[in-house]
């Protein structure tokens, strides 16, 4: 078995010395790498071929949807972290404070089920009909930074997906195995916030 394991292992190894295959660049990369979000080294990625002979006004529905995506990750990324510092101490419910309720993943079994729905509805209905309304204000004006903010809305959205990721896997890992990295608090490296 271990003789196996170590051919397979020189196998897979000596791939990385084999010439690379040079090719025509698809035709998804041509029409869309000069929109925003491409960043070098990657340029243009999609790995899983996704834009492959897709219209523009496809692309640009799946550009919204990764918006969308990177907003409610931006905002997940503070509710994931805000209940560490600070409560709101208000009722979630008749006689459920916020304060009784856990952080995290362990919130899960404390919420009720109309909180649930709540949630649910307000999130469908901002789903649904697109905002919470057009309020007019706190629109600037970006001139010719405008194509500069969208990108890094973009770059701030990936990462927020990403950084909530690690923040679900993080707390589901310690509340499997408690203490498992050995830390009392998710946000190790600010004692202060915890009054240390």
């Amino acid at each position: 078995m271990m003789k196996l394991a170590v051919f397979a292992s020189l196998i897979a190894g000596s791939s990385a010395f084999a010439p690379a295959q040079v090719g025509r660049a698809s035709t998804s990369v041509q029409a869309f790498e000069n929109e925003i979000g491409v960043l070098p080294p990657t340029g243009f990625f999609d790995p899983a071929g996704l834009s492959d002979g897709i219209s523009q006004e496809k692309f640009d529905s799946y550009r919204l949807a990764e918006l969308k995506h990177g907003r409610a990750a931006m905002l997940a990324v503070l509710g994931y972290i805000a209940p560490e510092t600070y409560r709101f101490g208000f009722d979630i419910a008749p006689g459920v404070s916020t304060n009784d309720i856990p952080n995290g993943v362990a919130a899960i079994d404390f919420i009720p089920a109309l909180g649930w729905a709540q949630m649910i509805f307000l999130i469908g209905a901002v789903d649904y009909w697109g905002v919470l309304g057009d309020f007019g204000f706190g629109k600037p004006d970006l001139g010719d930074k405008e194509d500069e903010r969208k990108l890094q809305e973009l770059q701030h959205g990936r990462l927020a997906m990403l950084a909530f990721l690690e923040l679900l896997r993080h707390d589901s890992q310690n509340f499997v195995s408690p203490g498992f990295d050995g830390l009392d608090n998710m946000i190790t490296g600010l004692p202060f916030m915890y009054g240390n």
